[in-house]
């Protein structure tokens, strides 16, 4: 549909590119146009850090911010006991209480880089559903919430239907999530009077439920808004590489590999990124992303620095620019590049160049590893590598040597303690 917005936060939405689908447009546009709205997304604490693959949410999250509303970050310290089967093909990993707590604790710092925290009307809230939902007593919440869904609808929502269609197992367990997070939205919105709910769109079933539910429940207007599920112009899943994961921890992934990993945007990304992932204006991305030929790669350096500055500061993407132009302009080194450090003992016993190609991070495995140098694809302080079998020993100590995979991935190996 066509829809026109009046609120600041629904056009910045639009027009940026944020926008998959919306529960109903007028009403929550209205009510973002008569004073601050409290809007939540959850993060289950499946891993120690977010990825690439989280930040349109985050943004999403800090754009309402700057348009004047109250964000709320919702840790699934109680959901990821269950795990979220949606578009999934066989069932989550179950963590222990401690593995939860310590991902939701490393998960704090990156939303504190986006999003403003404390008491104010527009101030960040971060919350745990390990809160209300630890405590419920079965009985009562099959009685008094359970009665409300009806196992046809849940049955017919896409994510449990592509689930059953492949005849794959859906626990029990995993089916009660749904009613969970549907759960979540109306306790939000009896504690802290949250009326917007956002997510990828592969959330938009959990979402109406959770809009459902608090209507049957309490008879509250509340809202539901989507985000597109983004895939890269080559039909990659934003946030994956050859490398693995792009965390958004820095002591997950380096900030020269996360600004590297912007860089090399492909030329069809580069517009449409700047409006998704920095705050230039709309008209100005859209003139970055035109740009054709040499010119473009100018672009993907202003997106890279765009970026890595809202995360790691502006110093770190100083930083890791020099690095890169160091490293591709000139041939040098680049003190900033990943490092991994090889012990004196190693060495006396010698390692091979394959090992140190994995343990740098260039190849997942040994015959991943294998292949880049069979394919003329690794590079040994900017030589070809050519032999597999080549060992690093003590004749090496005290040196640093550059591994390259392609023309775009590096790592410094440090030999010697």
């Amino acid at each position: 549909m066509t829809y026109h917005p009046r609120s600041e936060f629904m056009s910045v939405m639009m027009e940026r590119g944020y926008l998959s689908d919306c529960t109903d447009y007028q009403g929550l546009d209205e009510a973002l146009g008569n004073g601050p709205v409290t809007a939540y997304i959850g993060y289950d604490a499946t891993a120690k850090s977010l990825h690439v693959g989280h930040l349109l949410n985050v943004m999403m999250l800090r754009w309402l911010q700057k348009c004047g509303h109250k964000p709320i970050t919702l840790m699934g310290g109680g959901t990821t006991k269950v795990g979220d089967p949606s578009f999934r093909a066989d069932e989550r990993p179950l963590l222990t209480n401690a593995q939860i707590d310590e991902n939701i604790a490393a998960m704090k710092r990156v939303f504190a880089r986006y999003l403003a925290y404390g008491d104010g009307p527009t101030d960040a809230l971060m919350l745990d559903n390990a809160e209300w939902l630890d405590g419920l007593n079965y009985l009562a919440f099959l009685r008094d919430i359970g009665r409300h869904f009806s196992v046809n609808r849940m049955l017919s929502f896409e994510s449990v239907k592509s689930r059953l269609d492949r005849d794959q197992s859906l626990s029990f367990l995993e089916f009660n999530y749904m009613i969970l997070q549907a759960y979540d939205f109306l306790e939000l919105n009896r504690r802290h009077g949250c009326t917007l709910q956002m997510g990828g769109s592969d959330q938009w079933g959990n979402i109406v439920n959770g809009i459902d539910l608090t209507r049957r429940v309490i008879d509250t207007q509340v809202y539901g808004l989507t985000s597109p599920l983004l895939t890269t112009s080559d039909g990659r899943k934003m946030g994956k590489s050859a490398g693995g994961a792009m965390w958004l921890d820095p002591e997950m992934l380096s900030p020269y590999e996360f600004w590297q990993f912007w860089r090399n945007t492909t030329d069809a990304d580069t517009g449409r990124f700047l409006k998704l992932y920095t705050e230039l204006p709309v008209d100005e991305c859209e003139r970055l992303g035109a740009l054709q030929g040499s010119e473009i790669n100018e672009a993907k350096i202003i997106l890279a620095n765009a970026v890595t500055t809202l995360l790691h500061g502006s110093d770190a993407a100083e930083a890791a620019e020099a690095t890169a132009r160091e490293v591709f302009e000139k041939g040098g080194v680049g003190d900033d590049l990943p490092t991994v450090t090889v012990t004196g003992t190693e060495l006396a016993d010698g390692i091979s160049i394959v090992q140190l190609i994995v343990r740098s991070g260039l190849a997942k495995s040994g015959k991943e590893a294998k292949r880049l140098i069979a394919e003329n694809g690794a590079r040994l302080d900017d030589t070809p590598l050519t032999d597999p079998g080549l060992i690093i020993d003590a004749g090496s100590q005290g040196g640093t040597i550059k591994l390259s995979a392609g023309r775009k991935r590096h790592a410094l190996v440090k030999l010697g303690d």
